[in-house]
């Protein structure tokens, strides 16, 4: 059962870089299908923290791909969750911003604050989350003043650090 595990966090770290490259072959652009990559990247965590929870504790080696493949799915996993939140909250707007337009370099900056969240909590250091949020509210803070840039701050923040939370939440499942 804890192969499954590791494959299904394999699985949820590889399939963000696949469906895009997927969409950017069929020529899809549009965000009215956002929820499909969405609901089976958060299915496949779900499945992942269900079984984690019943396996028996993984050894050290085992543990180590599964601490590596929980960053990996951490870091890089959260696109489709984070660009489904962004789309239902630019539908409840009368008159949404692009989000593009906002807040510059925030995909790469969420890797790097995801990756940062999960290591933090795997090493045992939760006080880490509080140190990636302050460095990351500091650095965008000039950029907060534009009209719901930090309404996209909050929403892209609290989607994508929840989404390292519960990649790490499967990684101490498998490890306990």
């Amino acid at each position: 059962m804890s192969a499954t595990v590791l494959a299904l966090l394999a699985v949820v770290a590889a399939l963000p870089a696949a469906l895009a490259r997927l969409r950017a072959v069929r020529g899809r652009r549009t965000g009215d299908d956002a929820w499909v990559p969405a609901l089976l990247q958060v299915a496949g965590l779900a499945v992942a923290g269900l079984l984690a929870a019943l396996a028996a504790p993984l050894g050290s080696t085992t543990g180590g791909l599964a601490q590596v493949l929980g960053v990996l799915a951490a870091a890089g996993g959260a696109g489709p969750a984070v660009r489904l939140v962004f789309h239902l909250a630019r539908r409840a707007q009368s008159n949404p911003l692009p989000v593009q337009d906002l807040l510059r370099g925030g995909a790469v900056i969420g890797v790097l604050e995801r990756a940062a969240v999960a290591v933090s909590l795997l090493a045992g250091w939760p006080e880490g989350l509080a140190v990636v949020l302050a460095v990351k509210g500091l650095a965008r803070y000039p950029e907060l003043r534009e009209a719901r840039a930090g309404e996209q701050f909050i929403i892209g923040t609290f989607t994508s650090v929840l989404w390292a939370v519960g990649c790490w939440a499967v990684v101490r499942a498998l490890l306990t």
